[in-house]
C-alpha cells in the first residue's frame, strides 16, 4: 500500500500547484492513562503493569479540484488498547486513501472505499473507531446514473485486514486474500401518491488458495459425518424496496446466499446456505407515531473466509431490531444481531397528547429459530415540559437477556438476566445558555453482578462547556456470580465497588477537547449493533476532535 500512497501525495502536490481547489480535514485523538485497580480487575496486563499510557489518532485530509476528490488518512497507535483491550498495539502509517473523479453521469473511485449494498445486510464496508472496525474495500468502484430514475453501482477489490499487527510498526499489511465483486441497481419512481424506491444487489466472494486450504484442512480434521467439499465461490443476492404513501412507509428486504462452509459454534464447519428477511413499517401523524420492525436470520454469515471469527473479516452489517438504549445501566445488556439463528420483532408507539407531553412504549421479542429465548424488553417513558425552564423524564424497563448467548458464557452455565430498571432525568434551564441535568437509574437484578444504582449530575454552558460527575455502585452483589472475571477475582468475598466518572469538555468552533477520570466495570461495549467484550478500565481518558 506504500506505492499508491506515494502516488497519491504526488498527485495532490501537483494539483495544488496547477490550480486552487478546496482543502479540508479532520483530526481525532484519544489518550489513555492507566491506573492500576485490583478491586475492579483493572490490572494484570502490560497496560496497567508496565506501559501506563497509550494513544490512538486519525488525521484525515480531503482535497477537491475540478471534479477530482483526493482523500488520505494517517492512523497512529502507540500502546493502544483498541485492537485488544488487554494488550498494547503500536502501528503507524496510511490507514486509508482514495482518488475519485465525478463526471456528468459517471463517478470512479479507486483506493479505500466505504460503501454498502442496500441497507448493508448484503455488504457494508465501514469504519467504527470505538471498536477498531475498518473493513474498507481496497479496490475500484464505478457509479453510473443510467436515467433520472435508475442508478447503477459496481465494485471489485479486497477487504482491508485490520485484525493483525503489521510488520515493522507500519500500517502496510496486505488485505484479506479473497476477492470481492458487487453490483447494485436502485430506482426512484412515483405513481400518483405512491413513492417506490426498489433495489437489487449482488455479491460474489472468491476465496484465495491459502484461505481455501485452511478451510479444507479444518473440514478434513472433523468427524467423517461432517466432511464435505468446500467451494471457492460464494454468491449472495438482495432484493429490497421502500414504499411510501402519505403518512405510511414500508421497507422490506430479502437476502440469500449460496451454500458454503459455516461455523455455528466456532469449531465445526457445516455446508449450508443462508438467508435474511427484514422489514420495518412506520406510520405517523400529529399526536401519534407507530413503528414495527421484524427480522429472521438463518446461517447468514458474511465474512472474507469461513475461518474468520468475531470482528475479523466482516463483510456486512445486520440491523439490530431492538432499540439501543443510551442509559448507562440498560446499555450493559444490549442485544447484538445474531447471524446464525434469530427471529426478532419490535413495536414502538409514540403518543403526544399535547405540545408538552410525550409517551413512548416499546415491546421487543427476540428468539432463536428453535424458540430459545434471547431477549425481551418492555419499556415505557414519559417526558413533560409544561413547567417553565424544566424538563421531566420518567421511565422504566423490564428486560430478559440471554447472557450466555450474547456474552459467550455457555461454559459457565450463565442464567438469563432478569432486570427491572426505573430511571428519571430532570433538566433545569437556568437561562438561554446554562442548564443543569440530573439523572438517576436503579437496576434490580439477581444475576450477573447483581443490582446497580447510577447517578449523574451535569452542568452545561452552551456552546462551550459541559461538566459532569457520576457514580455507578454495585448496591446488591450477586455472590454466586458466574462471570469468569468475577470468579477470578474471588467474588464470594467481594465488597461493593464505586465506579466514578468525572468529565469535562470544552468546545470552540470546530474543535472539542474532553478530559475524564473513569472507573468502568467490565462488560459488553456495543456500537451500532456490533459488540465486543471490554475489561474493566481505571484511569484518565482524554480526547481531541477537530475539523478544518
Amino acid at each position: 500500500m506504500r506505492k499508491p500512497s506515494i502516488l497519491f501525495l504526488l498527485l495532490l502536490c501537483s494539483s495544488r500547484i496547477l490550480a486552487q481547489g478546496t482543502f479540508s480535514g479532520d483530526l481525532m485523538m484519544n489518550m489513555n492513562f492507566f491506573q492500576r485497580d485490583t478491586n475492579i480487575k483493572a490490572s494484570g496486563n502490560p497496560l496497567y503493569d508496565n506501559y501506563l499510557s497509550g494513544s490512538d489518532a486519525w488525521l484525515g485530509l480531503r482535497y477537491n479540484i475540478k471534479g477530482f476528490t483526493f482523500t488520505l488518512r494517517a492512523d497512529a497507535f502507540q500502546n493502544s488498547n483498541l485492537k485488544n483491550p488487554t494488550s498494547a498495539s503500536t502501528d503507524f502509517g496510511i490507514g486509508a486513501w482514495s482518488i475519485s473523479k465525478e463526471m456528468k453521469d459517471l463517478s470512479i473511485t479507486v483506493g479505500s472505499i466505504y460503501d454498502q449494498l442496500g441497507s448493508g445486510i448484503l455488504f457494508r464496508s465501514y469504519e467504527d473507531r470505538g471498536l477498531l472496525i475498518d473493513n474498507a474495500l481496497v479496490g475500484i468502484e464505478l457509479k453510473y446514473k443510467l436515467t433520472d430514475k435508475i442508478s447503477l453501482k459496481g465494485f471489485t477489490g479486497q477487504q482491508k485486514n485490520n485484525s493483525v499487527t503489521s510488520m515493522n510498526g507500519a500500517l502496510h499489511t496486505p488485505p484479506y486474500g479473497p476477492i470481492l465483486k458487487g453490483f447494485n441497481a436502485e430506482g426512484d419512481f412515483t405513481a400518483g401518491k405512491v413513492h417506490i424506491m426498489p433495489g437489487v444487489g449482488f455479491l460474489n466472494r472468491t476465496l484465495d488458495g491459502d484461505s481455501y486450504t485452511a478451510v479444507q484442512a479444518t473440514i478434513v480434521s472433523q468427524d467423517s459425518n461432517h466432511h464435505f467439499t468446500p467451494v471457492f465461490n460464494m454468491y449472495a443476492g438482495s432484493v429490497y424496496s421502500t414504499i411510501t404513501y402519505k403518512n405510511f412507509s414500508w421497507y422490506l428486504e430479502g437476502d440469500y446466499k449460496s451454500h458454503e462452509a459455516v461455523s455455528e459454534d466456532h469449531s465445526i464447519l457445516y455446508d449450508k446456505p443462508g438467508n435474511v428477511e427484514y422489514t420495518s413499517i412506520n406510520y405517523g401523524k400529529k399526536g401519534i407515531a407507530l413503528s414495527l420492525s421484524g427480522k429472521r436470520t438463518e446461517d447468514f454469515v458474511m465474512r472474507t473466509s469461513p475461518k474468520e471469527l468475531l470482528l475479523n473479516g466482516m463483510l456486512n452489517w445486520q440491523p439490530v431490531v431492538a432499540v439501543l438504549r443510551p442509559e448507562r445501566l440498560m446499555s450493559r445488556y444490549t442485544p447484538a444481531s445474531q447471524d446464525i439463528s434469530e427471529q426478532a420483532g419490535t413495536a414502538n408507539l409514540l403518543l403526544s397528547p399535547n405540545d408538552v407531553t410525550n409517551f413512548t412504549f416499546t415491546y421487543t421479542n427476540i428468539n432463536t429459530l428453535n424458540n430459545d429465548k434471547l431477549f425481551r424488553e418492555v419499556f415505557a417513558e414519559g417526558i413533560y415540559q409544561g413547567l417553565k425552564s424544566w424538563v421531566f423524564q420518567l421511565g422504566c424497563q423490564y428486560m430478559e437477556y440471554n447472557i450466555s448467548r450474547y456474552q459467550v458464557r455457555e461454559p459457565y452455565g450463565a442464567p438469563i438476566v432478569y432486570a427491572f430498571t426505573p430511571f428519571t432525568e430532570i433538566t433545569y434551564r437556568l437561562n438561554e445558555k446554562k442548564s443543569l441535568r440530573a439523572e438517576v437509574q436503579y437496576m434490580d437484578t439477581k444475576q450477573d453482578y447483581g443490582s446497580w444504582v447510577f447517578a449523574l449530575l451535569e452542568y452545561n454552558i452552551a456552546p462551550k462547556w459541559s461538566i459532569s460527575v457520576s457514580d455507578m455502585y454495585n448496591i446488591s452483589i450477586n455472590k454466586n456470580n458466574d462471570n469468569p472475571n468475577a470468579r477470578d477475582a474471588g467474588f464470594q468475598n467481594k465488597k461493593a465497588d464505586h465506579y466514578y466518572n468525572v468529565f469535562a469538555a470544552y468546545t470552540k468552533g470546530a474543535h472539542r477537547f474532553s478530559l475524564a477520570y473513569v472507573k468502568q466495570v467490565d462488560g459488553i461495549n456495543c456500537t451500532g449493533g456490533v459488540c465486543r467484550y471490554e475489561p474493566a478500565f481505571s484511569g484518565v481518558k482524554a480526547t481531541i476532535t477537530s475539523s478544518f
